[in-house]
Order: structure tokens, then C-alpha cells, then sequence
């Protein structure tokens, strides 16, 4: 029998096209209920009003609310200017009134140990519904995290230095995580015939479509890194990755990730992946989201 994940969807979607893709591919999952999208980062009304598009596009209606805009450190947001522009009249797409950190924290209280959280922008929110109700942590079933980089190359990624205390509060939390960083992440590539399938399916994939074509404009490239969609696949589809031995993760004042293996640790790094099975996966969950069967690859 296959087990249904309840799911919250916490996102900085509008930018990246890779957030599109990971809701898509949660709204093709037959396994997955969403019990709602929460957003954050800068302009969360525009990006709760795009998830809720992206949904309609699909057929679907979510519970959809807009989230904390301001880091909590403090760090300005790096805003691209294209977020919303390809999709008219979004001030008409519904908004739950409920402010997105009240709902993670209700709906988590609510359903102690059934809801996984997906987390894939910067985790101000998840922090804030932490600090507001300390037993969050141990409430929600799992956290689904992407973020950081384990190469120890000393990189930063995006979503951990945009909003560092916020990371930093979260991973001493004790909650249960899984976390995607670059070099798992990187391991994946959508190009044009991934994207020429997508296209086919229906008006998702042709808003899906439009977006990663302007995407790629933005850095004069032809294809991308679906980061996001990977941490929705290490819930839903374990078996197209590995994972490690429990541990602790930190992060310097800089934003550099470390982790360091500790059997008393809650964490786990997704460290091997089936990049080609994972791609396909990913095109898959849009056919299906947009009703149209799974085609064959090239």
C-alpha cells in the first residue's frame, strides 16, 4: 500500500524556476496531499499569488499563504525583476488570509508527527514557527530541506547566507532533517529536450516552459540545475537517492555549511542520486500534474 505524505511547501518561488518545478511535481505525486504553500523572502503576496497560478494551471486549488518577507538577519533580498511577469492578472489568484508562520505552526500542532515540511527558499519561516512554538521541532514529521553546500570547497549557497541566523536556529533545533545541498543538487540538468516534453503538457507546461526560457535568458544559458525538485524526490522517492549516516550541521557567519557525522545528530545529507532518473522523474511529475501521459524520453 503506498503511504500519503502530508505536506507543507515552504518556498521562494518566482525566482528560480527550480521552486515551479518542485510544486509541480508535488501536484503530479498521487502520494502527496498539500495541505498548503506557504512563501517567503521579499515579495511573499506576489509568490503566494504565483503558487496559487501555477496551481490553477494545473487544475488544482491550494491553501496558499504568504509568509515572512524580511530576513531575519537582516540581509537585504536579491531580487531578480522578472518574478510574476510572464503571468497576467495574478492579483486576482486567491491568498489565504492566515499568515503563513501561524499556519505552520496550527497545522503542525494540529497533526503532531503527519505533516513533512519541504523547505526550499531561505528557512525564515521555518525559524519563526520554531521560536513562536518550541515543539515544532518535535511536532512535524520531517524536515525536507534545500540548502547549502558539503563539498568542503567552502562555498556559500542561496538560501542558507540569505537568512543565516534563521539557519543556524533551525539546525540547532533538534527537528528531524534531510538536506539537499549544491554538490547533490548540481549533479542534475534540465535541457531542451527535457523542456520540449514539458512544453506538450498542456497550459502548466507551457507556463513552465516560458519561465525556465526566461530563466535561462537571465544567465545567457540553455539549461539549468532543478535543485529544488531533488528534495521533493528524497521524500517521495528514496530509492532515486542516498542518504548519510546521521549528524549536526553548522553554519560559520559567512554561511559555509559544515557536517560533521554524530549518531546523536538529527540530520542526514542526500549524498549519491541517479541524476538521469531524477530528471526524468521531474518531467514526469509535470505530465502528470498537467493530466497528459508520462511520454518516453528522446
Amino acid at each position: 500500500m503506498t503511504r500519503m505524505h502530508r505536506v507543507i511547501f515552504d518556498t521562494d518561488l518566482g525566482s528560480d524556476v527550480d521552486d515551479a518545478l518542485a510544486l509541480a511535481l508535488l501536484l503530479g505525486t498521487p502520494s502527496v496531499v498539500i495541505e498548503g504553500v506557504t512563501t517567503v523572502y521579499g515579495d511573499t503576496l506576489l509568490r503566494a499569488r504565483l503558487a496559487q497560478r501555477y496551481a490553477s494551471l494545473a487544475g488544482r486549488r491550494l491553501a496558499v499563504h504568504a509568509g515572512r518577507g524580511a530576513t531575519r538577519s537582516g540581509r537585504e533580498v536579491w531580487w531578480a525583476g522578472h518574478e510574476g511577469t510572464l503571468h497576467e492578472g495574478l492579483e486576482a489568484e486567491p491568498v489565504d488570509p492566515e499568515p503563513a508562520v501561524d499556519f505552520l505552526v496550527r497545522a503542525v500542532r494540529e497533526s503532531p508527527g503527519e505533516i513533512d515540511v519541504i523547505a526550499v527558499g531561505p528557512l525564515t519561516d521555518i525559524a519563526a514557527a520554531i521560536e513562536r512554538d518550541p515543539a515544532f521541532s518535535r511536532n512535524v514529521r520531517h524536515l525536507w530541506l534545500m540548502g547549502g553546500c558539503f563539498d568542503g570547497s567552502g562555498e556559500t549557497e542561496h538560501n542558507i547566507r540569505s537568512d543565516i541566523d534563521a539557519a543556524e536556529l533551525v539546525f540547532a533545533s533538534g527537528a528531524p532533517i534531510t538536506i539537499a545541498g549544491l554538490e547533490a543538487t548540481r549533479r542534475i540538468s534540465m535541457d531542451a529536450a527535457h523542456l520540449e516534453r514539458i512544453a506538450a503538457a498542456g497550459a502548466l507546461g507551457r507556463a513552465l516552459d516560458a519561465d525556465i526560457r526566461q530563466w535561462w535568458a537571465f544567465w545567457n544559458e540553455t539549461w539549468n540545475v532543478p535543485h529544488d525538485p531533488l528534495t521533493v524526490l528524497a521524500l517521495v522517492q528514496p530509492e532515486l537517492c542516498s542518504t548519510s549516516p546521521r549528524g549536526v550541521v553548522r553554519v560559520d557567519a559567512d554561511g559555509r555549511t559544515r557536517f560533521t557525522p554524530d549518531p546523536d545528530g538529527r540530520t542526514r545529507l542526500v549524498t549519491d542520486l541517479d541524476a538521469d532518473a531524477v530528471a526524468e522523474a521531474i518531467v514526469i511529475g509535470v505530465l502528470a500534474a498537467s493530466g497528459q501521459p508520462a511520454s518516453s524520453s528522446p
